[in-house]
């Protein structure tokens, strides 16, 4: 669908979810649409204060329904935290979401003349002539954020935070997480295959959470492990023994962790990261769900790539004879991994990335 064409499918749905909408709530639509959350944050601690407050206040009847934006954000209803998502983790979202956007007078100059054609075919319940006076006044006043109109408000009470559309689908996983450490600490594990966003969540889990992330790509096997025997295993490319002595037990004793990091320059291993743990560790990437390892994590994740984006991915960022390598050597043997090991079956979630 061509933006033009995605942009009066929202507005017009947008309008029929919320039949009373003033001018001024089509402005703030199209406006969280072009810019996001980026004139709101100041700190996480702020925005988390502020969520815990203001849903303390609502209904917690209804269904969380997330709106999607016309652009690259969403509205996430409040009403979501009842499952269990926090306040702050809520707050961390809203905060790693807020960036500049270039292109956003742009995109909402676009946006607004859309609008105007909806308004000429009778599809909006403006008049052109208002609905061009509200444009000018607007403009006047530097397209600054607006609030929700006072019919908007009472109409449908809004409760939200506006996050980046690419960490919705990790919101069940977010949940999850803070109804564990509601009771304790927590290990947890992201697999999945090769460019299917481990590295990407583990920084946002970082971001969010402030957590202890450690990388499977750390523990690569040194040249003298590199046998025929042991690339014939499932799951045998990497060096498990080192991993659980240097990293799960440790960790399992509540102990501080000094682990000897992979370095592909040298081909060895470097002098020990020593590592306080934080309440959240989460292991992220390929072979972290190894049956060896699985009984010293609370909560494992499986992160879904399909092969046309994995090749897509793959061939962006690498060079054609480092991406030769991964079609030819890498992928197959995390399909074997994944097949004889039942890795999918036993990850606790499924994400897809799309």
């Amino acid at each position: 669908m061509e933006q033009r064409d995605k942009t009066r499918s929202l507005l017009i749905n947008h309008y029929q979810s919320y039949p009373k909408l003033k001018i001024q709530d089509v402005f703030k639509f199209l406006h969280q649409s072009s810019f996001g959350c980026e004139h709101l944050v100041t700190s996480t601690e702020s925005v988390s204060d502020y969520i815990l407050k203001e849903y303390s206040g609502i209904s917690s009847e209804g269904g969380a329904v997330i709106e999607e934006l016309d652009g690259d954000y969403c509205r996430v209803p409040l009403s979501y935290m009842k499952d269990g998502l926090s306040a702050k983790t809520l707050g961390g979202l809203f905060f790693a979401s807020a960036k500049k956007e270039p292109d956003g007078k742009k995109a909402l100059l676009r946006k607004l003349e859309t609008a105007k054609e909806l308004i000429k075919e009778g599809a909006l319940p403006f008049s052109p002539e208002e609905y061009e006076k509200a444009v000018v006044d607007w403009e006047t006043d530097g397209y600054r954020a607006v609030h929700h109109s006072d019919t908007f408000r009472e109409e449908y009470k809004p409760s939200y935070r506006v996050i980046a559309k690419e960490y919705v689908p990790f919101l069940p996983l977010f949940t999850a997480i803070d109804k564990l450490l509601a009771k304790g600490s927590v290990r947890m594990a992201v697999e999945g295959g090769s460019a299917s966003g481990k590295t990407t969540l583990g920084r946002l889990l970082s971001v969010v959470y402030d957590c202890t992330v450690f990388h499977m790509d750390d523990f690569f096997l040194r040249p003298e492990q590199r046998t025929p025997e042991r690339y014939a295993e499932a799951g045998g490319n990497i060096d498990r023994e080192r991993f659980v002595a240097e990293v799960l037990q440790p960790l399992s004793k509540g102990k501080k962790v000094n682990y000897r990091r992979f370095d592909c320059s040298t081909m060895s291993v470097v002098e020990g990261v020593k590592v306080t743990p934080e309440r959240l560790v989460v292991i992220e990437g390929a072979y972290s769900m190894h049956p060896q390892f699985e009984k010293y994590y609370d909560l494992s994740v499986f992160l879904n790539v399909s092969s046309a984006l994995q090749k897509e991915r793959i061939l962006k960022r690498n060079s054609p004879e480092t991406a030769k390598r991964f079609f030819e050597e890498w992928i197959p043997l995390e399909h074997k991994y994944f097949s004889e090991m039942n890795v999918l079956e036993r990850c606790d979630m499924h994400i897809s990335i799309i």
